[in-house]
């Protein structure tokens, strides 16, 4: 494990704060593009060993590691509630989340296989193999420091890339001690790097030829320069953009369970979640009787400190953030959406200087307000009213974004032709969270991912490797003569 280079009295730093009470609790420094070079540097000379490290070697390491993030499992869980806010039972998930990535990383052996065919034509045969790119990168958000970074990192290093990590800088510390479980799992020393920074340290790793790939994950305005950026300069590139994730609700839905299932999806992680939903699109009579359950259970939702027990929803990441989800719901109001519940001056005992938005509700929104239109990133559920299940339907494909859709209902063809209709890359039938298990890959459609493949599962393996096809012929002692014919199989 390596970070940036030792601190200079010039270099600008940034600092971290805990949520909860908005006292300053670290200082980063933020990378120049020279000390990225330099890690680039190393993490390229350390790659042509690991690169052809036996699949057996790389599998031991692995293990371990997955093993010391398991026995670690609090520690990374209590610094994320620290400086990110969630409550530690939503950090323990997340946590749980990396552990399942990892654990699919430590199939390597399998998941590595090339194929191979005999005699494709006389005398020859045909094998593939999936060999590393290199020094790959990996852009990260706040909302997950752990989930993420291990949805890539660990199947990066299976393959045998040297990996940098650029954590967001709002809450850099779980990556750190990721870091270091790695190399006490025996990972050699330059395979795997730090390095904090801004955008300044961003367009470095974008910009150095020996950066080979990079995955990002982000607003999706972020993401399409990520994207664009790097292929434009030769690079492999998945970035993952925003989101604006609907559920429809039809009229035969269990709405009892259906609202316990859109307010944990709406409000957990304070709303801070890419595949929170954010829209709830209830059809013909079930609108009123689910915005009734909704605001019955938002009102009892006990917001504080993520790491009190008790607590439902902790703040938001920082008081630039919270600003900004409260100037949404007052946007929200003025543009004539129904403010059902009002969280905007929830009070926290004893954490005065937190970042806390209470969760707010909203009904008869419009898609041309604000509120339905932006990713709001925070606690606020908006329910949309319409007559049909096609209305529904065209709602949701006309949005601009296609991470994740979930329908309610007990009717077993509206859901099969909800998973068939819908513009979007996840999909949940009475599920409000669709995010795959680690052996599916994650990802969504239109302005919520730019590239081919998607992030963790099968597809990861196949961004981190590149693929080499062998035609092998050995010495006939029959064949004689030139030909200059294309070759054919015959």
């Amino acid at each position: 494990m390596s970070t940036t280079l030792p601190d200079r009295a010039s270099r600008p730093e940034y600092e971290v704060t805990e949520s909860a009470t908005g006292e300053v609790v670290g200082r980063f420094p933020l990378a120049t593009r020279e000390e990225v070079d330099a890690v680039v540097a190393s993490a390229r000379e350390a790659s042509e060993d690991w690169g052809t490290a036996s699949v057996a070697a790389r599998t031991q390491v692995l293990l371990r590691f997955r093993e010391l993030v398991f026995k670690h499992r609090d520690d990374l869980a209590r610094a994320v509630t620290r400086e990110h806010g969630k409550v530690l039972t939503d950090a323990a998930g997340e946590v749980a989340r990396g552990l399942e990535a990892a654990d699919f990383a430590c199939g390597l052996g399998h998941l590595l296989k090339g194929e191979a065919t005999s005699r494709v034509s006389t005398a020859v045969d045909a094998h593939s193999v999936k060999q590393p790119l290199g020094v790959v990168a990996g852009i990260t958000p706040f909302n997950f420091p752990v989930m993420v970074p291990m949805w890539m990192f660990p199947i990066a290093l299976a393959c045998g890339n040297a990996f940098i990590l650029k954590p967001s800088e709002q809450d850099p510390s779980p990556s750190l001690l990721l870091a270091s479980l790695l190399t006490e799992a025996g990972l050699p020393a330059g395979v795997f790097h730090v390095v904090h920074g801004d955008k300044v340290a961003v367009d470095a790793l974008l910009h150095h030829p020996d950066v080979r790939a990079v995955s990002f994950v982000g607003s999706t305005p972020v993401a399409r320069y990520v994207y664009e950026t790097g292929t434009s300069l030769g690079k492999r590139v998945q970035a993952l953009g925003g989101a604006k994730n609907h559920a429809v609700v039809m009229p035969d839905a269990d709405l009892d369970s259906t609202a316990d299932g859109l307010v944990s999806a709406a409000y957990g992680s304070a709303g801070q979640r890419c595949m929170a939903i954010s829209v709830a699109v209830a059809v013909g009579a079930s609108a009123d009787p689910l915005v009734e359950r909704l605001a019955d259970r938002v009102r009892k939702l006990k917001v504080g400190p993520g790491h009190a027990d008790g607590v439902d929803m902790g703040p938001l990441v920082s008081a630039t953030h919270r600003d900004r989800v409260v100037g949404y719901v007052d946007a929200g109001v003025s543009e004539g959406a129904t403010l059902v519940v009002d969280g905007r001056d929830t009070h926290v005992d004893r954490c005065e200087g937190g970042f806390f938005v209470g969760p707010c509700l909203f009904d008869h929104v419009q898609p041309h307000m604000t509120i339905y239109q932006d990713e709001i990133f925070g606690p606020v559920l908006g329910v949309v009213r319409v007559n049909t299940y096609s209305e529904a339907v065209k709602l949701v494909n006309e949005n601009r974004w296609g991470n994740g859709a979930a329908i309610f209902t007990n009717d077993g063809g509206a859901a099969h032709r909800f998973e068939l209709d819908v513009e979007a890359g996840m999909v949940g039938i009475n599920v409000p969270i669709p995010v795959p298990v680690a052996y599916h890959s994650f990802g969504g459609w239109k302005e919520s991912l730019f590239g081919d493949l998607n992030v963790h599962g099968p597809d990861g393996f196949r961004f981190y490797t590149k693929l080499k096809t062998v035609s092998t012929r050995w010495p006939d002692p029959t064949h004689r003569g030139i030909d200059l014919g294309f070759p054919t199989t015959s």
